[in-house]
């Protein structure tokens, strides 16, 4: 296959094609940026979509370069934000970098990645440095994005720093003289500034490739930690395999895409199995990517024996009763949020309506419905989820 097709294979969108094409005719490695702003610890399966393209990049003999937004992570990308980002300490920017190069190799290959920082550059920016690079945009222009038209419409309040994070972000191209951006489909304004800048500046403008957006595990929003719909590099294979085996049949096809770079006729050929056998192999196959192949092999047989066989998981962790309380009764809410396995009890309610609690079987319905104390208590919830209460 020529590079010019597994490049296009996956994207969106590619803006500046016929320059890409012309580019890679070069006898040059090209220079292909990704930047991440590390506003929290962990990446997700979302974040592997645009990695899977770097890292074909790589595999093509181009120089990869993660660009590590240590500098705007600290003003918060406004990309399909209805609000303003809360604002991040610098500690709090390098722990998450840290997690991030921790991670990050999972996918790239260590030896072909350039790790750059743009404080490297906005540290040593001064006042009248920044004047003049908001020269470059203005106002009716940024106000073309569609987040940002949308909170000015709905008086939702916009700050000057948030008007200026595509600049930053286009500036960044501009110092590492890139040849290639790539992002998700909500970076494209992002992503063009950046090509803007580069043409004023007298540099050849990067090529933008976009790629789709994957859908996160309640099969209707963007992978994101903020909507509680993803699955994280850092997850064990057990909640990694059980998170995939939740997925919707309709979603699972664009993880086989998007994540393992499946083609179509692929597709159509998984298409003819069962729907619970191909996800099956969805979660043998990304275990086995972020792990090892034993461990997925493990995962697939401990799900098949718990619930294909409807037998309970061997390792499911323990709790005492009087951990959790000192009275002789609790309601179901109480109980589970004893634990910690949950994010609230607000969570734990949702579950409770969903039908998706069991106490040794028997389907809880009442959040505040009394639990007495008992030798043991063998809780379900949802699909992933057990665990014993002992006296």
């Amino acid at each position: 296959m020529q590079a010019i097709e597994i490049i296009k294979r996956g994207t969106d969108s590619i803006i500046g094609l016929e320059e890409l094409e012309e580019k890679l005719k070069e006898s040059r490695p090209l220079r292909i940026k990704l930047g991440v702003d590390p506003t929290r610890p962990d990446l997700t399966f979302g974040h592997a979509v645009v990695f899977n393209k770097l890292k074909e990049f790589q595999d093509l003999g181009h120089q990869a370069i993660l660009l590590i937004g240590d500098y705007t992570a600290t003003i918060g990308d406004p990309s399909g934000r209805s609000s303003t980002r809360p604002v991040l300490t610098v500690d709090e920017v390098e722990k998450n970098a840290k997690t991030y190069l921790e991670q990050v190799f999972k996918i790239l290959d260590p030896k072909k990645t350039q790790i750059r920082r743009n404080s490297e550059w906005f540290n040593k920016m001064t006042f009248a440095d920044a004047l003049s690079l908001s020269r470059k945009m203005t106002v009716a222009r940024m106000l073309e994005r569609d987040d940002f038209a949308k909170r000015f419409e709905s008086n939702t309040p916009i700050s000057i720093v948030e008007f200026l994070y595509p600049l930053v972000q286009g500036y960044d191209s501009v110092m590492l003289e890139a040849d290639v951006e790539l992002g998700g489909t909500d970076q494209l304004f992002n992503l063009l500034v950046g090509r803007a800048l580069q043409r004023d500046m007298g540099q050849a403008e990067q090529v933008v490739i976009c790629m789709p957006l994957l859908v996160g595990l309640d099969g209707v929003k963007k992978m994101s930690k903020s909507y509680d719909n993803y699955i994280s590099f850092n997850d064990t294979p057990k909640e990694m395999f059980g998170k995939i085996m939740s997925l919707s049949d309709q979603s699972m096809w664009m993880y086989y895409e998007l994540l393992l770079g499946k083609t179509e006729e692929d597709l159509k050929v998984l298409k003819e199995r069962h729907p619970m056998e191909a996800k099956k192999e969805l979660g043998v196959a990304l275990v086995e990517r972020f792990y090892s192949a034993q461990e997925a092999k493990d995962e697939r047989e401990q799900f098949e024996s718990v619930f294909s066989k409807g037998n309970l998981p061997e390792d499911m962790p323990e709790y005492k009763w009087e951990d959790i309380s000192k009275n002789n009764a609790i309601t179901v809410v109480e109980l589970m949020a004893g634990t910690g396995l949950f994010a609230s009890k607000k969570e734990i309610r949702r579950l409770i309506e969903q039908g998706g609690v069991k106490f040794n079987g028997e389907k809880m319905d009442d959040a505040l419905g009394e639990i007495k104390k008992e030798n043991e208590i063998v809780v379900q919830a949802g699909k992933r989820v057990f665990f014993k209460v002992r006296v």
